[in-house]
């Protein structure tokens, strides 16, 4: 039977390797812990469902530089010209595009004097035709959406009506329906008639980026530089580039359309420093986990060539091959559990710093232990070929010279 005061006694005996990788191992389930945690942070924030049909999806820009355009007719020409061209789902005059990471940013009160009204979270704001919501292929679970006599072209204007978003809604109402309620925009009343399930924002790292606001103002009628959001199926969004800006320039030559891109194309590049760190930290991960490995393997082959001699008296004494192993396998765990029992503190310990200069959630305990469960994983197959070797060294080896 194998005894564990021998194997600390020989450990002991020469503290540098053991120390030096017992160091490794503290340092590697500290980073690898919190690394592991940071990426499933940042792989669940780019899974989130959006509540679009991102896939469908495409905008493009209009530049009017023919001063006798009437921009609020021309609009909604255009957006009638969009509608009705094969393979066109729905189209909508945007202020903004979802998770582009640029947008408009607003707040209601729900009364007209600001200094004792309650006010509502920071909110993305959508300005559109009563086709916005069609458009992005978001579900209205409560109320109405706009009717066409009830679109404005401007902020000015009265008659103002909003769909909210559901995590506002229970943000601000709680489980009271927002439908029917009044709020105000400085002195501007607005009307909420309807709620819809999931409306995200342009900024995916805002604290905010649920709530939404969609207000019933055609924005593509106030400015001679106009967006459009249209919906299509996917095999179709590359021919219709051609398409759209050929119907457009044959109604008005006088206008310059670009910028086409698809949300899908948008949320990528808005995500892509995201993707970035997952795959940096992800590296970074395997190879700690590689280098603990290879010091451990290192450790072990340079033991088994110090202590060919006395692995060779073991086998003559009787030991055997399965001896030699459980020998340097028992050695490996003793390492790894105590530089993991110190390594998974100094993981919280890291993790409470991170989280107070990152506003990063706490680590939970499970991925300390992940750590420390992956790396005895690691450092075993590491280990166990070694092992194995030490293992077939001949008794005979016990009467030879060193």
């Amino acid at each position: 039977m194998l005894h564990i005061k021998p194997i600390i006694s020989s450990l002991l005996r020469s503290k540098s390797a053991p120390v030096l990788l017992l160091l490794q191992i503290m340092l590697s389930v500290a980073i690898v812990a919190n690394a592991s945690f940071i990426i499933h942070e940042r792989l669940t924030m780019m899974q989130r469902d959006s509540g679009y049909a991102e896939e469908q999806i495409f905008k493009f820009n209009v530049y009017n530089f023919d001063p006798a355009i009437n921009n609020i007719e021309q609009n909604k020409i255009d957006q009638q010209i969009l509608r009705s061209l094969p393979n066109v789902i729905d189209a909508s005059s945007t202020n903004m595009m979802p998770l582009s990471d640029s947008g408009w940013m607003d707040i209601y009160n729900d009364g007209p004097d600001s200094d004792t009204a309650k006010t509502t979270p920071g909110f993305a704001f959508y300005l559109g035709s009563d086709h916005l919501l069609n458009t992005m292929g978001a579900k209205l679970i409560e109320g109405r959406n706009f009717r066409p006599e009830e679109m404005n072209t401007s902020l000015d204007d009265s008659g103002m009506l909003a769909m909210v978003s559901q995590p506002l809604a229970k943000e601000f109402w709680g489980d009271e329906s927002p439908v029917g309620k009044v709020m105000y925009q400085g002195e501007t009343p607005i009307e909420i008639i309807g709620v819809i399930e999931k409306l995200q924002g342009a900024w995916v790292d805002n604290p905010n980026f649920e709530y939404s606001v969609m207000q019933n103002i055609d924005f593509g009628g106030q400015s001679t530089n106009k967006t459009y959001m249209v919906r299509a199926l996917p095999e179709h969004i590359a021919d219709l580039e051609a398409i759209i800006k050929k119907a457009f320039h044959a109604e008005n030559p006088n206008r310059v359309i670009d910028n086409f891109s698809s949300l899908s194309d948008l949320k990528k590049q808005t995500y892509s420093n995201h993707r970035l760190m997952a795959t940096v930290l992800s590296m970074m991960v395997v190879l700690l986990l590689l280098i603990t490995a290879l010091g451990l393997t290192g450790m072990v082959m340079f033991n088994i060539q110090r202590r060919t001699k006395q692995i060779g008296t073991r086998r003559a004494l009787g030991a055997k091959k399965r001896d030699i192993v459980s020998y340097f396998m028992v050695e490996n765990y003793l390492i790894c559990i105590a530089g993991g029992i110190i390594g998974g503190l100094l993981a919280m310990q890291l993790g409470q710093q991170l989280m107070t200069l990152y506003s990063l959630p706490m680590l939970p305990s499970v991925y300390p232990i992940s750590a420390v469960v992956g790396l005895l994983l690691v450092t075993t197959l590491a280990v166990i070929l070694p092992a194995v070797r030490a293992s077939s060294i001949s008794p005979a080896m016990a009467t030879r010279s060193v």
